[in-house]
C-alpha cells in the first residue's frame, strides 16, 4: 500500500470512497444514494460547531432574574450542579449584554449577535438541551456520536451510511477545522467508529488552501495519470483480502483524488463569487475572514453534492474556543465577532439560492456555561441546560422550543437531550433512528442509542 502524503489531495481523498470498484456484500458500492426510509425535508446537513460551549445566558436565554441576583448565592429552590471549577460559595453572575427582540416572531437575541438577530424568523431557537457529562472530551463525543466514549460512528458517518453520496468527485462528509488547533477529543468525535471506511469523514486543511495539489503536476497529462493510477489499483488489488474495507477505502482514494483534479478544483475557488457574497460572509475582513471561508465553502460544498459539513469555530486551548472560564465578555465578544456574519451569510445565501430549503443548518456546542461565576468574570461548562439552533431543511424557524429556569440552570421546559437533536436531524434526512442500524458486538446499534423524540414543534 503506497504512503499518504500528508495534507495532500492523495492524503485528503483517503478518507473518502466513490469509486464503483469498492462494492458492499450487495454488489453496489457502499456510497451509492440510498432508498430513504420515508419522505426527506433535507438532502445534507452544515454543523456550526461552536466548540467549547457558548454561553446561553449570553446569547439566546435572557434571564433577568440571574441579573438581579448578581453577586449573590443561588437560592436553593434551583437545586444543585455540578462544576469541575465552580465552588461551592461561587456567586451568581449576570451578564453585561442586552437583549431585543427581532423579525415577525419578536424572538430575543443577545446584542452579540447583529447579523444573526436578522435571521431569527428561520431559526428554531432550542433553549432547553442537555447532555450528560460536563468535560469537553466526553461532551462532544456525546455531541457527534451520542456516546460518551471514542468508537462510536458520528452523526455524519450515520447521515453518509443512511443516504449515500450524491457526488462522484467530492468527499461526502467533509470536516472544516479551526486554524488554531485541535480540539480535546481530537478526530475520533468525527469518526466512523464500527461503520465501514467508507463512512468516515475527510478532514480539510485549515487556512485558504483546504486542499493541496488540486492541479495535476507540472509535465503529468490525464493518460500519463490515469496509467499511474492503473498501476496502484493493480499492486494493491493484488494484496486485497475480501472484508478488508480499509485498504478497499485507501486503494479507491486514488480514484477519487483524480476525479478531484479533475472536476473539482472551481468548488474550492472562491474567485468565482461576486463581491457582494464575499462581503456578505465577511471573506477578505478581520476577524471574519476565516470563518466567513470556511462558511462560504460550506455552501459551495452542499450545493454540490456534499451531505455533511462541520465548519468549527474554535481550535486549541481553553480560551481560544468559547471555552469563557475566565472572562465572558472578553471571549464571547472575540468568538461572536468571528462568527455572526459568516453565519448569518451563510444562512441568507443559502435562501436566497433555494438551498436553505433541502439544507439543515445545525448550530451549537458541547454544553453552555454556569450561571455562577467562576473566578469573578468567567463561567465554568455547564450541561444541565443550554441553546441549540436550527434552520432549513423543514424546520420552522421563528420560534422558540423549551425553556430553562429563571436563572439558566437546569432544563425545565420540553428538555431535549442530544439524542433528541440526533433523532430530528435523522428524520429531516428521511432516516427512521430505529431503521438506521449496523450490527456490532452483538447489538444492532444506532445513533440515538437508547431513544430519541422528534423534536414535533419544528419540523
Amino acid at each position: 500500500m503506497l504512503r499518504d502524503v500528508s495534507g495532500s489531495l492523495s492524503s485528503l481523498a483517503s478518507t473518502s470512497l466513490l469509486s464503483d470498484h469498492c462494492l458492499g456484500a450487495d454488489g453496489a458500492s457502499p456510497l451509492h444514494p440510498k432508498v430513504i426510509h420515508q419522505p426527506a425535508k433535507a438532502r445534507s446537513v452544515i454543523f456550526l460547531f461552536m466548540a467549547g460551549g457558548p454561553s446561553q445566558l449570553e446569547t439566546f436565554d435572557p434571564k433577568p432574574l440571574l441579573d438581579k441576583l448578581h453577586g449573590q448565592p443561588r437560592p436553593s429552590q434551583f437545586g444543585e450542579a455540578k462544576y469541575q471549577f465552580v465552588q461551592t460559595d461561587a456567586k451568581l453572575l449576570g451578564t453585561k449584554r442586552r437583549f431585543r427582540k427581532y423579525g415577525e416572531s419578536g424572538i430575543e437575541v443577545s446584542d452579540l449577535f447583529p447579523h444573526m438577530s436578522t435571521c431569527i424568523d428561520d431559526l428554531a431557537v432550542i433553549r432547553s438541551c442537555h447532555g450528560d457529562q460536563v468535560v469537553h472530551s466526553a461532551a462532544q463525543y456525546e455531541l457527534f456520536s451520542g456516546r460518551t466514549v471514542p468508537g462510536f460512528p458520528s452523526m455524519g458517518s450515520w447521515a453518509l451510511f443512511g443516504l449515500g453520496s450524491e457526488s462522484d468527485s467530492l468527499p461526502a462528509y467533509i470536516v472544516l477545522p479551526d486554524p488554531l488547533g485541535a480540539l480535546e477529543a481530537g478526530q475520533p468525535m468525527y469518526m466512523n467508529g464500527f461503520l465501514p471506511a467508507a463512512y468516515q469523514p475527510t478532514m480539510f486543511r485549515p487556512g485558504d488552501r483546504p486542499v493541496l495539489n488540486l492541479d495535476l503536476p507540472a509535465g503529468v497529462n490525464l493518460q500519463q495519470r490515469q496509467r499511474t493510477l492503473k498501476l496502484i489499483r493493480e499492486l494493491n488489488e493484488a494484496t486485497l483480502r475480501p472484508g478488508d474495507d480499509e485498504l478497499e477505502a485507501r486503494l479507491n482514494s486514488y480514484d477519487l483524488a483524480f476525479r478531484m483534479q479533475t472536476r473539482a478544483p472551481e468548488v474550492f475557488d472562491l474567485g468565482h463569487e461576486t463581491k457582494e457574497t464575499l462581503d456578505l460572509y465577511g471573506v477578505g475582513q478581520q476577524p471574519t475572514d476565516d470563518y466567513g471561508r470556511r462558511c462560504l465553502l460550506a455552501r459551495r460544498l452542499v450545493e454540490h453534492g456534499v451531505r455533511f459539513v462541520c465548519v468549527v469555530s474554535g481550535g486549541g486551548p481553553g480560551n481560544m474556543q468559547w471555552d469563557a472560564h475566565k472572562d465572558i465578555e472578553e471571549n464571547h465578544l472575540r468568538k461572536a465577532s468571528e462568527t455572526d456574519q459568516p453565519v448569518a451569510g451563510l444562512l441568507q445565501d443559502l435562501k436566497r439560492r433555494g438551498l436553505l430549503d433541502e439544507t439543515l443548518v445545525l448550530w451549537g456546542g458541547e454544553f453552555g456555561r454556569s450561571p455562577e461565576a467562576q473566578g469573578g468574570k468567567g463561567r465554568d461548562h455547564h450541561n444541565l441546560g443550554f441553546t441549540m439552533l436550527m434552520a432549513g431543511g423543514g424546520v420552522k424557524g421563528g420560534q422558540i422550543v423549551g425553556a430553562t429556569d429563571e436563572i439558566g440552570l437546569r432544563a425545565v421546559e420540553s428538555p431535549h437531550h442530544f439524542r433528541d437533536v440526533h433523532a430530528t436531524m435523522l428524520h429531516q434526512l428521511g432516516l427512521d433512528q430505529h431503521k438506521l442500524t449496523y450490527p456490532h458486538l452483538g447489538r444492532d446499534e444506532r445513533l440515538t442509542f437508547l431513544e430519541g423524540n422528534v423534536i414535533d414543534e419544528i419540523v
